[in-house]
């Protein structure tokens, strides 16, 4: 297991703020929530909620998957929040850089997916007692056998970027999980950014759109 070492600058990045939610911009190799190992308790909600007591995760990013996640700050917003994610309402966009180079433009990839018990937090493609699990992608750009993509999940399976993308064949760089050896040592974290979020204010009624840019040292 991995030593737990979470980034500490900046210690928390708040892109907006009002009195119902916050949207934040989560660092790569820091938990969205506690873990059960007091050594595993620093995490983006326990950061922000030293600054704003009230606040309540709605939902998770995987700890090495960086970018754009929101809370509310009152039981009523995140019940509403919450609904939105579940009836698919939040409109979610990441881009990651794969191995190989995709030759067409654009795609769907539909597979079922599960947690693999045995190693988990791992999950993987079962058609049989799978859930199902869908993904849209779109080529960017491809350089040295490499290629940038934006990833949009119609489903919110555990690990389904990950494992989908590894499933045909261009596992996410970085990926301790799911890369080949020559995917995991192309780069020194997993490449998977959550660059857009959108979703209708629970209180004012009006759509929120956002967008974070990934690392350019990384992302190109």
């Amino acid at each position: 297991m991995r030593r737990y070492c979470p980034p500490t600058e900046p210690f928390l990045s708040v892109i907006y703020s009002d009195e119902a939610l916050l949207v934040l911009d989560k660092p790569c190799g820091l938990l969205s929530v506690p873990g059960r190992d007091p050594a595993h308790r620093d995490s983006l909600a326990t950061r922000a909620q030293e600054r704003f007591s009230e606040a309540l995760i709605v939902h998770r990013l995987d700890m090495d998957t960086s970018g754009l996640l929101v809370m509310a700050r009152s039981p009523e917003v995140h019940r509403k929040l919450s609904a939105q994610f579940q009836s698919r309402q939040v409109e979610k966009a990441y881009v990651a850089k794969v191995w190989g180079e995709l030759t067409e433009d654009c795609g769907e990839i539909d597979l079922p997916l599960i947690c693999d018990w045995p190693n988990r937090p791992r999950q993987k493609v079962d058609f049989e007692v799978g859930k199902p699990s869908l993904t849209r992608w779109q080529k960017i750009s491809t350089a040295a056998g490499c290629s940038l993509v934006r990833l949009k999940p119609v489903t919110g399976r555990s690990h389904q970027l990950r494992v989908h993308m590894e499933a045909i064949g261009h596992p996410i760089l970085g990926d301790p999980f799911y890369a080949h050896r020559r995917a995991l040592v192309a780069a020194p974290r997993l490449l998977l950014h959550a660059t857009e979020l959108a979703f209708t204010h629970p209180e004012t009624g009006e759509r929120l759109r956002f967008t974070s840019t990934p690392d350019p040292e990384w992302f190109q």
